[in-house]
């Protein structure tokens, strides 16, 4: 009997990418995104669910509840994870590379609809386009996986109407771009009224009100809009909660300083 076939690097970085973006609880052979990504690779779909254990016994939000996850096989996952968390754009855009090279396809072409603004670009402009682009295009679905593709005030469960909300800035921390505890899903309205400081989440993972959006109690819109979310808890992430040092930063910098109105 010939001995088992060693999972390759590019293995572990398309099982991690999954491991990103597979909803909370459904780490099972018949999800259909386990079995496509064993068909891409050419393993079971039981082997794919063991890797995605081998990266839940390492990942600190299995570790905080007490739970072990598969731990034979961790020592082969543990340098993918903090390759990815120290240097999370490289390895995240290096794994949709390699995805889309699986896919027979390339990374252009399977994001052309995200790119197709940017195709003047030249040499390293339209690599760190492409790359921002993409990366952007992951961070949504793993935040969207992070709030079972709901929005965390109003509960909407259409994707077309979901965004993935940072609480720090794209452009203000490198970092933390992809950091799945630096993004909660809101849809359109609550994403910009966020985006703007006119509206915060406070420690207690509470929506609280800018002092602009305060003024316009009496107006119907408030009363269709906000009325009923002031003071609300926005719905609690499977995996990953909002960070309390990335909701200060929001409270501190951007939060109640819109003068638009």
């Amino acid at each position: 009997m010939p001995p088992p076939r060693l999972w390759t690097k590019e293995e572990l970085i398309l099982a991690f990418n999954l491991y990103l973006k597979i909803e909370f609880g459904k780490t099972h052979s018949g999800n259909p995104k386990i079995i496509e990504l064993a068909n891409l690779i050419g393993r079971t779909p039981a082997s794919i669910v063991m890797r995605l254990g081998n990266f839940a016994s390492i990942d600190p939000f299995h570790i905080n509840r007490g739970i072990s996850g598969l731990k034979n096989g961790m020592n082969q996952v543990q340098p993918i994870w903090d390759e990815f968390f120290h240097n999370q754009e490289e390895l995240m855009f290096l794994s949709e590379q390699i995805l889309a090279q699986k896919e027979n396809t390339s990374i252009e072409k399977k994001y052309e609809d995200l790119l197709f603004d940017i195709k003047n670009l030249k040499g390293q402009d339209i690599i760190r386009a492409v790359k921002t682009r993409v990366n952007q295009s992951v961070f949504r679905q793993m935040i969207l996986s992070n709030y079972n593709n709901k929005c965390a005030i109003t509960g909407i469960d259409i994707p077309e109407l979901l965004l993935a909300s940072h609480i720090i800035p794209w452009s203000k921390n490198e970092e933390h771009r992809l950091n799945p505890e630096n993004g909660i899903c809101f849809s359109a309205l609550y994403d910009k009224a966020f985006d703007k400081g006119l509206i915060g989440i406070n420690t207690n993972h509470e929506i609280i009100f800018s002092e602009s959006i305060k003024k316009k109690k009496e107006t119907e819109f408030f009363n269709k809009y906000f009325n009923s979310i002031e003071n609300q808890k926005i719905i609690v992430a499977q995996k990953y909660l909002p960070r309390k040092e990335f909701l200060e930063y929001h409270l501190d910098t951007i939060f109640n300083k819109s003068t638009t109105f």
